[in-house]
């Protein structure tokens, strides 16, 4: 593999640390801020230390950003009070901001490729049932650890949490977002997973 850093990488990390900088400005609060922004936090320094030792394809690091890029506009706002999905409740007849529906969706979507092509290049799992099975697996996993985290966070910082939960009164929201990531890892999987191959052709060719 080429040690040369493609300038796509560094355009996606410049666009990265540029949203960042702007969701991290005035925020509804900080402490909400923090919350939903801190897998970017942790995500994007880990992916900067094992950059030379494990370089994703560049539809995953495209993918990496969106994710990124609906953590940090929800970190801003509040997942209930993005403007462009308050404009939309009204106009479809909505009784939520569904922002976290989208973000729910992506946390199914994105780990999915990322899943994906950890197992194909690192585990001797092969193309298949077994990998969607893995994959899938894997994001309901990482959907229910993030819906427990939450409720411990709400259970150590009372009503600070209510904007971190974005549960808007809806009693089944934290189904909802399991069930929104579990969608949003099978399409990933479905819509992505050509794509996705040639580009891990093209990644090991190098």
């Amino acid at each position: 593999m080429s040690r040369r850093v493609p300038l796509i990488h560094w355009c996606l990390l410049l666009c990265c640390v540029l949203l960042f900088a702007w969701s991290g400005y005035a925020p509804h609060d900080y402490f909400t801020w923090v919350l939903e922004t801190f897998p970017v936090m942790i995500g994007v320094p880990l992916l900067l230390v094992t950059y030379s030792r494990f370089r994703f394809t560049t539809l995953v690091y495209v993918l990496i950003l969106l994710h990124a890029s609906i953590l940090m506009v929800g970190g801003h706002y509040t997942y209930a009070q993005v403007p462009l999905f308050n404009w939309i409740k009204p106009e479809f007849g909505l009784v939520r901001n569904d922002f976290d529906r989208v973000g729910h969706f992506a946390q199914g979507f994105v780990p999915a490729l990322i899943a994906r092509e950890v197992l194909l290049r690192r585990s001797p799992i092969p193309r298949g049932g077994w990998l969607i099975f893995a994959v899938l697996s894997f994001c309901l996993a990482l959907s229910a650890a993030y819906e427990l985290l939450e409720w411990a966070v709400a259970e150590a910082s009372g009503s600070q949490a209510t904007a971190f939960l974005a549960t808007q009164g809806d009693v089944w929201d934290t189904q909802w977002d399991m069930f929104t990531a579990l969608i949003g890892a099978m399409a990933g999987i479905l819509l992505m997973s050509r794509w996705h191959d040639r580009q891990l052709r093209g990644l090991m060719s190098l």
